[in-house]
């Protein structure tokens, strides 16, 4: 797998974690109790910014798993991994568009919280608890690269999460009250799984 293939999944993954901050559960109640609570547009971002980071710690610690699993088992199948590795990936891509039908549940965040502290700590926990399993594969996939690409995988995770969380509950703050994204919450597991799917394929048929 050469650096320039590696850099398409990296930018695939962005595209990914963008998208899957982009979802209404990831901005929305950050704005809805950021307003009940009276917060000023920069401690509702300084919030929203805390728990993706929570978010993305949660994806990193999980990917950083699958990596060593990987690594543990890449010795015994030997020229195979990378088939292994790309139908893992089509099979999850698989399973995102045969669940695709299913809509996220919008959480629980217009109620009033006794305190500020109350309400920042039920944010964090809530998305912290969420991590964003779509981009685990792309660790998987970059694992041929060491770990250099497993640190670029996570500042790419992080820097498309931040920007999409932020940018979102930014804009909802500012009035844009209809921002048009009832599609990505009705076709983003549809469209995570066709990348999930396609990067697959590339992944187990053009190593090195």
């Amino acid at each position: 797998m050469n650096s320039t293939f590696f850099a398409s999944i990296a930018a695939t993954g962005f595209a990914v974690a963008f998208l899957h901050a982009a979802l209404p559960t990831h901005w929305l109640p950050f704005v809805l109790v950021g307003r009940a609570q009276k917060w000023s547009t920069s401690r509702t971002l300084g919030v929203t910014l805390l728990a993706g980071l929570g978010h993305v710690g949660l994806t990193m610690v999980l990917g950083l798993a699958l990596v060593v699993a990987g690594l543990a088992l890449q010795p015994s199948l030997g020229g195979v991994f990378h088939w292994v590795v790309g139908g893992l990936m089509v099979a999850v891509g698989v399973f995102y568009v045969l669940r695709g039908r299913h809509s996220h549940a919008m959480p629980e965040a217009s109620r009033t919280y006794g305190s500020d502290k109350a309400a920042i700590a039920a944010l964090v926990t809530l998305l912290t608890l969420s991590p964003c399993e779509a981009f685990l594969p792309y660790y998987l996939a970059g694992m041929e690269h060491g770990w250099q690409a497993f640190l670029l995988l996570s500042l790419v995770l992080l820097a498309a999460t931040s920007a999409g969380m932020l940018i979102f509950t930014a804009l909802s703050l500012a009035g844009f009250k209809r921002l048009g994204l009832q599609w990505v919450e009705r076709y983003e597991e549809t469209i995570l799984g066709a990348a999930l799917i396609l990067v697959g394929v590339a992944v187990a048929f053009f190593k090195t």
